[in-house]
């Protein structure tokens, strides 16, 4: 009789009741602080929204302020590895133009997926403008773990693509304007759904989200390549 395959790894055993709080602390303060701001926001409002005793934040975070750290490290956990993925290049690889384009695209895909397509990406993007217009420890975990090394990576895949200088201030203004596109879905998304007539934005929305971007990015290419300013 064959022996059934043995498994390669062990079950991954189901969250604790404390890993379980942790996360209802971090989901609750995160959508308070990005709507009311962080000193309008009290622990006992977030225990409560988390369903949770107002002891545990002391208690898992230190507090109010290792909390909203807490916070910006689940974005950074989030978000990097969205981007990761879609900016992962195999060992060793330096893509060409056709391949970093490529990959571009399928960055421009991740980032729609993501802030435009999915509800919790608000809470994020509410509590980040609210961090850049009153910055504390968190926006610098954020912009080390995100904002900086995400930049820089789309810079040098962008240099691949064009043949350009990674590190100039046409390149660094190129890449922001191309990440801006995106996100503006997010921040001005009631207004974008009232003038597009849309409900929602779900699969087919996302599609022409997706397929406008992806025109803007060749075109961009293309005039670069063809040597217009």
């Amino acid at each position: 009789m064959n022996k059934m395959p043995q498994s390669s790894s062990p079950p991954k055993a189901p969250p604790s009741s404390a890993e379980l709080t942790r996360a209802a602390l971090i989901h609750a303060a995160l959508r308070l602080f990005g709507r009311q701001g962080f000193h309008a926001t009290s622990t006992r409002e977030i225990a409560t929204a988390a369903r949770a005793n107002i002891g545990s934040i002391a208690y898992h975070f230190g507090g109010k302020e290792g909390l909203r750290a807490a916070c910006a490290n689940y974005i950074v956990e989030t978000i990097g590895g969205i981007a990761g993925a879609a900016m992962a290049e195999d060992a060793g690889e330096t893509p060409g133009a056709e391949a970093a384009h490529e990959r571009l695209n399928t960055v421009l895909e991740a980032m729609v997926g993501f802030i435009v397509a999915r509800p919790e990406a608000g809470e994020f993007v509410q509590f980040v403008l609210r961090e850049l217009s009153q910055p504390s420890e968190a926006l610098d975990i954020i912009y080390n773990g995100v904002f900086e090394p995400v930049h820089n990576r789309l810079c040098r895949i962008w240099a691949q693509a064009t043949g350009e200088d990674a590190e100039s201030e046409r390149t660094k203004i190129t890449v922001f304007t191309m990440i801006g596109q995106v996100v503006y879905f997010r921040i001005a998304g009631p207004a974008v759904m009232r003038r597009m007539g849309w409900e929602s934005v779900g699969p087919a929305e996302a599609a022409t989200i997706i397929s406008v971007v992806k025109s803007n990015l060749e075109a961009v290419i293309a005039a670069r390549k063809g040597g217009k300013s």
